[in-house]
């Protein structure tokens, strides 16, 4: 700079940095992209603006690769150019405009349900089940279903507790989920605490298997193989 001053050269008005520039509207594209599209605008002929806005998009998507399919990806591709450009696009493009207003339009307050469960460390899979099994009439698929539940609140007392569960404690607690509509009887037959308990270590041994191994653990691999 005092180089430049000694030459009588003045470039203080040619050095430009961020912070003295105009705020990126998406930032992930860069300033280039952001250069592109106001050039774009400054197009007077509508196919050539055309062509122009279709090269910005290629690029965008090289720096910015859309997810989902390629119709979703490309149609939010051209969203953002017109977000970009200010809504001032026009082009001949593939999709509708998008309009302004829907931008600041707030989505509709999800709905959440409010009622609480009898039992919710069952899950509300159970419960949905417990109230199928209220309205079968008595018969065969029925007392499938009751087996069906039976078995899965054992299951779940198994997961956490590793131990025999008493048939007693299966019952008293179907009969407390279904208010005392559903019951247990004698001559159904459940599964073993052993074939439970076998099905529940192979499901964990499978979840073990997809989790990502851990670099020590790798570096302790090759260590015993090199031994």
């Amino acid at each position: 700079m005092i180089k430049t001053m000694q030459q009588g050269v003045d470039l203080s008005n040619k050095l430009t940095y961020n912070s003295s520039r105009e705020d990126l509207v998406i930032p992930e594209y860069g300033r280039g992209i952001h250069i592109m599209v106001q050039y774009m605008l400054s197009i007077s002929d509508k196919a050539e603006r055309t062509n122009c806005a279709e090269a910005i998009i290629s690029v965008m998507k090289s720096v910015v690769p859309p997810e989902g399919t390629e119709e979703e990806g490309t149609h939010k591709l051209w969203n953002h150019l017109h977000q970009i450009s200010g809504f001032q696009l026009d082009v001949d493009s593939p999709f509708e405009k998008p309009n302004l207003d829907d931008r600041y339009t707030k989505p509709e307050k999800l709905t959440y349900p409010n009622e609480t469960s009898r039992a919710g460390h069952f899950g509300r899979t159970l419960g949905s089940m417990v109230e199928m099994a209220k309205k079968l009439e008595d018969g065969e698929e029925k007392t499938i279903l009751i087996t069906k539940l039976a078995n899965t609140i054992k299951m779940h007392f198994l997961t956490w507790n590793r131990k025999t569960v008493e048939r007693s404690f299966i019952a008293d607690q179907l009969k407390e989920i279904s208010s005392g509509e559903l019951a247990l009887s004698e001559d159904m037959e459940l599964e073993s605490t052993a074939e439970l308990l076998r099905n529940i270590r192979k499901t964990s041994d499978a979840l073990d298997r997809k989790r990502p191994v851990k670099k020590n653990g790798k570096k302790n691999k090759n260590k015993s193989r090199r031994r």
